[in-house]
């Protein structure tokens, strides 16, 4: 019996996989993530752990650096949230609603990812400039976008919308019609609807969506040089201030606020995926 049951555990552990080739693909998967991924972030961590707490510490509450992570991270944060308020309208209109247009529409929100970064950065600037097209009608107004931290949120809005918009779309499309139409009959009306039915269905995408939108206006560079002006204390990203201590052969002072970013956004994504995680056990029998 002992011959049996060790034989047949062995024939199911030998036992071709369903995946063609899966050893093979998690090797290379594994090996590719190493060498794309884990080794240039070791290296980051390494030479960090080779300042001394004293040294990083200093070197991270500059007052420079302070000022670029507080604008770069901030920025950042505003620019995910008008991303996700925006970007799941703008994802129920394509879904829903048909209209003239709405493919070129729908096209458009990819055209972020198609830009160049440089290109967003100088066609944004030209615009609100004081002497830009829309610049130029909010001058009067005493409201200035370009060169100042307002136009690094419109950079990261137009660079961040595409993962909020192209996250929930899918989502949005599989709720049929007829769950609004049975909530209705029940009694509710349209804000009950949206808060109680919909919205929770669609909250782990929409992270999802803020998560991605986040992570790319942290670590944007192209985009946000141009609109920001890059003044100290003012409009400086933290991204920016790396390259100026590379320049400046400032290494130690360039990796110390490198790992503080690493370190920054790694806890707020954590955050942001444990809140979906919880989201996603509470709401995932209602949707």
């Amino acid at each position: 019996m002992a011959f049996r049951s060790s034989s047949r555990r062995r024939w199911q552990f030998r036992q071709p996989s369903v995946i063609p080739g899966f050893g093979l693909a998690l090797g290379v998967t594994l090996t590719w993530l190493i060498l794309i991924v884990l080794i240039p972030i070791s290296g980051l961590i390494w030479r960090s752990s080779g300042l001394g707490w004293s040294q990083f510490i200093q070197l991270t509450l500059d007052p420079r650096t302070v000022n670029a992570l507080t604008i770069s991270f901030g920025t950042a944060f505003i620019a995910a949230v008008v991303n996700l308020v925006f970007g799941v309208v703008l994802a129920w209109v394509l879904v829903r609603y048909r209209f003239p247009g709405k493919r070129v529409i729908d096209a458009m929100v990819d055209l972020p990812f198609a830009l160049p970064t440089a290109v967003a950065g100088i066609a944004l600037t030209t615009l609100y400039a004081p002497n830009g097209w829309i610049g130029s009608l909010l001058e009067p107004l005493g409201i200035k976008v370009a060169f100042t931290p307002a136009g690094i949120v419109v950079a990261l809005v137009f660079v961040g919308l595409p993962f909020v918009v192209r996250t929930v779309q899918p989502i949005m499309e599989e709720i049929d019609k007829e769950v609004e139409e049975a909530a209705a009959t029940l009694g509710a009306n349209r804000f009950q609807t949206i808060s109680r039915v919909l919205l929770p269905g669609l909250l782990p995408a929409g992270l999802t969506g803020f998560a991605l939108a986040f992570a790319r206006g942290v670590g944007e560079y192209g985009s946000v040089i141009f609109i920001a002006g890059n003044l100290p204390y003012v409009s400086e990203i933290a991204p920016l201030l790396i390259i100026i201590r590379l320049e400046e052969f400032n290494y130690a002072a360039a990796t110390a606020i490198a790992s503080v970013m690493l370190l920054l956004s790694f806890i707020m994504l954590l955050v942001i995926n444990m809140i979906q995680a919880w989201s996603r056990g509470r709401y995932g029998n209602v949707a």
